[in-house]
């Protein structure tokens, strides 16, 4: 089935759809994104997907394509048209063109570009990976500094999950100065004791939209959590570890760096995680 996507106020079947090849997307990374899950045909947590995006946009000096409500309807329209019970709504907007290549950014009034596609997901939130649990690797984290801005600079994430894949591992947490950072495209967890660990937020990893509804949920379960730096060597002498993505919700960690964590399967603490978080946001579901 050809999707439909939406390109700059169109919604265009996929094979139609084109944006200028002097895009700054394309020539620099110069956009930002968002993913969206979907659950029963509901989009989950799109209000914290929409503030996000906002503070990206103003980070960079970026204008936004549309407004919050606009944005919903697009979403919305697009969950339809392309009959999405599970999957996801990526959105991406850049910088536009003023057709040509120029490292100076263009003029205020070049608009920016935005486009938005689905992706097909059944058995999302019922993910057999989930069950299993996964393995990871660590590697040296060299990204640029303000990973809190959520760019398409995403070559170094992908590499690492090659890196884990090229391992028999499913992916990778990166390392910084001694420290955990946070996975290839999730945020990163262990747990000790009954007591959740993970980094703070700072501009050093992504301020997750799942992450920051899960640890509220963890709290409201009376879960223990600590916000604090951590090494890789206290990660593998944990009893159990996950990791807190949109579009894999809480996934459990069974392995890091070939350590068995516990049993060597998922732990009581992100399952439990994992339920409430999907039975909250469904309920919360728009």
């Amino acid at each position: 089935m050809t999707r439909t996507v939406y390109v700059n106020g169109e919604y265009l079947p996929e094979t139609e759809a084109k944006v200028s090849i002097f895009d700054r997307g394309f020539l620099f990374a110069d956009a930002v994104y968002e993913v969206t899950s979907v659950l029963d045909g509901k989009l989950i947590e799109f209000e914290g997907h929409a503030v996000r995006l906002d503070r990206s946009l103003g980070e960079l000096d970026m204008a936004a394509p549309c407004s919050k409500e606009e944005l919903l309807e697009i979403h919305r329209k697009l969950v339809e048209l392309n009959e999405i019970e599970e999957g996801l709504v990526y959105l991406q907007v850049t910088r536009g063109s003023d057709g040509d290549r120029d490292f100076v950014f263009p003029s205020d009034d070049t608009p920016p570009s935005i486009v938005l596609f689905t992706q097909n997901k059944p058995g999302l939130a019922d993910s057999p990976a989930s069950r299993k649990g996964a393995k990871i690797i660590s590697v040296e984290d060299i990204r640029w500094g303000r990973r809190d801005i959520k760019t398409v600079q995403l070559l170094y994430p992908s590499m690492g999950k090659m890196m884990a894949k090229k391992a028999g591992a499913d992916d990778a947490w990166m390392i910084e100065d001694g420290y955990v950072t946070e996975g290839t495209s999730n945020n990163a967890y262990y747990v000790k004791d009954g007591v959740i660990v993970t980094r703070p937020l700072s501009s050093d990893i992504l301020h997750g939209i799942t992450r920051k509804a899960v640890l509220r949920m963890a709290e409201e379960a009376q879960m223990k959590v600590e916000e604090r730096l951590f090494t890789i060597d206290e990660a593998k002498e944990a009893d159990e570890a996950f990791t807190t993505s949109a579009s894999a919700f809480v996934m459990p960690v069974v392995e890091i760096d070939g350590v068995a964590l516990g049993d060597g399967t998922p732990g009581p603490i992100a399952k439990r995680l994992r339920e409430i978080y999907l039975e909250e946001s469904r309920a919360a579901a728009i």
